[in-house]
């Protein structure tokens, strides 16, 4: 056996075993700190303000089903839905609940889930704005 691959093995055994001694001692000297997160985590979020114009340059992946009139999905078969002129609040809250998994559209999943919170908003703006 090389020795390089030798010790990159015992450091990693080290560095495993030390995270392991320090993850051991941690909970005491943070339970303070974790009986606080509760209610920060039931805080709703303030809602981000879209920039339409922001929204313009993020909105092209939808132009390929969204944008064309009368496009059907070959299976299974559904039309796509118009978002073009939609409000704001609807059309995030429908990118949030794709990003949850609460709507289950696997390519609006993988979509929704590749945007910020700030995209979402600036998409949502842009698109309200279309007729």
């Amino acid at each position: 056996m090389r020795p390089l691959p030798l010790a990159a093995c015992l450091a990693l055994v080290s560095v495993l075993t030390f995270s392991a001694t320090a993850q051991e001692a941690a909970p005491a000297a943070e339970a303070p700190a974790t009986e606080a997160a509760p209610a920060a985590e039931t805080a709703p979020a303030p809602a981000a303000t879209g920039n339409p114009e922001a929204g313009r340059q993020l909105a092209y992946t939808c132009q390929g089903c969204h944008g064309i009139t009368g496009y059907k999905n070959a299976y299974p078969s559904y039309k796509v839905p118009k978002i073009g002129g939609q409000s704001a609040e609807y059309l995030a809250q429908a990118l949030h609940e794709y990003q949850e998994g609460k709507r289950k559209h696997p390519t609006m999943r993988a979509q929704a889930e590749s945007f910020s919170d700030q995209d979402i908003a600036d998409i949502a703006a842009y698109l309200s704005t279309l007729k």
